[in-house]
């Protein structure tokens, strides 16, 4: 899993810096082939290289490896969640009820929860009978939603981790995200929405939203210095070869920063056929 996750993180970050697999080796004085076996997971680097692959890189050797750096908060809400109170509430988002309508758990199905904030989402599928698994970045909104499955008496398979980092490495027959998305950066969206496609299982189906930039809309209140824009049609090109259940977008109020304003949001309900080609 090491060498996996840091094969896929050596390209994720050479790309992010411009390099080609020739410059990164001329850099750090190995071979272009010496890089493309480690970005096909078939070597990896020698323990002694990742200083200077860190610091070509920009990005710390723990961040390299999979792990998460502590230095700093990636999300705004790190502090908010923070709170004995839940800051998103405890209703569900309306596009759980979509789920259960649309793939109800009369067998066993595995749900993924990308960027599960608090849990509330999370919490409710585990409660209706679905295989939760769930992710977020931060440390308190994990922690709320571990002490929310437990006061429910259901079990999350939470953990940390970056949008951007992350890939999937197992199968899950519903992928559900809600106001996420925004976080993945233009330059890595197609690879990472083919990874999440890949790994759901035939049939399964993907449920996400994401907000999208809107010329008579003014930018949130929020300053969010992660965050990425969105256009419309765009979150639905990446699934040109699925079914399209259901695609919409909408405008409405919300007040979550106590400043009251407007999103507007693309919404997708798209699943899995099988191939016949």
């Amino acid at each position: 899993m090491l060498k996996e996750q840091l094969s896929r993180n050596i390209c994720i970050y050479r790309k992010e810096n411009g390099l080609t697999q020739e410059e990164l080796a001329q850099i750090l004085g190995v071979s272009f082939q010496a890089v493309s076996k480690w970005e096909n997971a078939q070597t990896m680097p020698d323990i002694s290289l990742l200083p200077e692959l860190s610091r070509t890189l920009q990005v710390s050797i723990d961040k390299l490896l999979g792990y998460i750096s502590q230095d700093k908060p990636i999300t705004i809400y790190e502090e908010e969640y923070k709170t004995e109170e839940y800051y998103w509430g405890l209703e569900p988002n309306k596009a759980c009820y979509q789920v259960l309508q649309l793939m109800p758990p009369g067998r066993r199905l595995k749900l993924l929860d990308i960027g599960c904030g608090e849990g509330k989402d999370a919490v409710f599928f585990a409660r209706n009978g679905y295989d939760v698994t769930a992710f977020d970045v931060s440390d308190a909104g994990i922690e709320k939603t571990k002490r929310l499955a437990d006061q429910m008496g259901v079990h999350v398979n939470v953990f940390k981790a970056d949008i951007l980092d992350y890939r999937l490495d197992a199968y899950y027959d519903i992928v559900f995200s809600s106001g996420v998305l925004h976080y993945i950066k233009p330059d890595f969206r197609n690879e990472i929405f083919e990874n999440y496609k890949q790994y759901t299982n035939v049939n399964g189906m993907h449920f996400l939203n994401v907000f999208v930039n809107k010329p008579f809309i003014a930018p949130p209140p929020e300053k969010e210095p992660n965050a990425y824009k969105w256009y419309s049609g765009e979150l639905l090109s990446h699934y040109h070869d699925w079914f399209i259940q259901d695609s919409s977008e909408v405008v409405f109020d919300c007040n979550s920063s106590g400043i009251p304003h407007q999103h507007a949001m693309a919404n997708i309900f798209v699943q899995k056929y099988p191939s016949l080609f």
